[in-house]
């Protein structure tokens, strides 16, 4: 009986711990989206400059800020407005390929443009050294 109610005990403390951390994992993806939903208005408005203002200090350090200027200027510049943009998914991890682990939450929407009707773009917001999310991948395909 004893053994039972030890087994049943590591079983709820398991399920608490399983709870505690999905729910941990749920506030991330919300401040993440947060974070990309601001950053992505920056680059629908032509602000190119400023998302490397607002973006994660190792994408900074991965180039400069005239290099991520041009790259979305050729990338970006000539898919035209953002017509529309739905959330396909957002998945929380500890790991990427490529990258140091830390804390990322890899977020996909469906995007339509008005030169290009059938896109996804791939944001990747990670924490910072400072405790907030700012973008550290962008990806359209």
């Amino acid at each position: 009986m004893k053994r039972k109610r030890i087994i049943l005990l590591g079983l709820a403390i398991l399920a608490l711990l399983i709870a505690a951390d999905i729910h941990a994992n749920e506030a991330s993806e919300k401040a993440a989206l947060t974070s990309a939903i601001a950053w992505l208005a920056l680059a629908d408005g032509g602000k190119y400059p400023e998302t490397w203002d607002h973006a994660a200090a190792r994408f900074k350090n991965a180039l400069s800020k005239d290099q991520w200027v041009a790259s979305l200027k050729r990338g970006r510049a000539p898919l035209g407005k953002v017509l529309s943009r739905r959330l396909k998914s957002k998945m929380y991890t500890k790991s990427l390929p490529g990258v140091p682990d830390g804390e990322y939450v890899v977020i996909m929407y469906d995007t339509e443009f008005e030169n290009k009707p059938s896109a996804v773009e791939t944001i990747t917001p990670m924490l910072d050294k400072d405790g907030q999310w700012r973008v550290a991948g962008y990806l359209i395909d």
